[in-house]
C-alpha cells in the first residue's frame, strides 16, 4: 500500500506522485483510487486500489538503480527480429512489463536503430513513448527537470 506523496510507476504512463486517495463513484461502483499526477504534461492518472498488484504499480528506482539504468542505456544494442511485427510486439511486452531496466534497454535498441537504419512510424511511435516513461522516472529519481534528463540519455545512448 502506497501513502500521499510516495513516488511511484505506472507501467506504460510512467513516474509520479500519489497527490491523494479518494474514493470515487464510477458506472455506479464506489472504489478507493489513488490520484497521481504525472510531472510530464501536467497530467492526473487515476489507479484503483484493488487493482495495484495487476497494474504493477512500483515506488521508483533509487540513484544507485539509476546508475544501472545508465549502464543499460550506455551498452551495446541487442539482439533484435529482423522482422519490425515480431521487433514491435517483444518490444511492447519489455515495455508493459514495467521493469525499468527492460524500458531503457528498448529505448537504447530504438535509437541506436534509428541512426543505423531508421524506424517505422510505429516504432518511432514506441520511441517516444518508452523515452517518455523512462524520462519521467528520471526527473523524480534524480530531482531534476525533463530536459536534463532527455540530455542525460541522449548522452548515455552512443553508438
Amino acid at each position: 500500500m502506497f501513502s500521499i506523496g510516495d513516488k511511484v510507476v505506472y507501467p506504460m504512463h510512467g513516474a509520479g506522485i500519489i497527490e491523494s486517495i479518494e474514493e470515487k463513484e464510477i458506472l455506479g461502483k464506489k472504489r478507493k483510487y489513488y490520484i497521481m499526477k504525472m510531472p510530464l504534461g501536467d497530467m492526473k492518472v487515476m489507479i484503483p486500489l484493488d487493482n495495484v498488484e495487476d497494474i504493477g504499480l512500483r515506488e521508483i528506482i533509487s540513484l544507485t538503480e539509476v546508475e544501472q539504468v545508465m549502464a543499460v542505456l550506455n551498452d551495446d544494442i541487442s539482439k533484435m527480429h529482423m522482422n519490425w511485427n515480431r521487433r514491435y510486439r517483444a518490444n511492447m511486452d519489455r515495455i508493459k512489463s514495467g521493469d525499468i531496466y527492460e524500458v531503457a534497454a528498448v529505448v537504447r535498441n530504438l535509437m541506436l536503430r534509428d541512426k543505423d537504419k531508421g524506424l517505422s512510424t510505429g516504432e518511432r511511435k514506441m520511441l517516444g513513448n518508452a523515452k517518455q516513461i523512462l524520462v519521467s522516472e528520471l526527473v523524480l529519481a534524480r530531482g531534476i527537470d525533463e530536459k536534463s534528463a532527455e540530455e542525460l540519455i541522449n548522452t548515455a545512448v552512443q553508438p
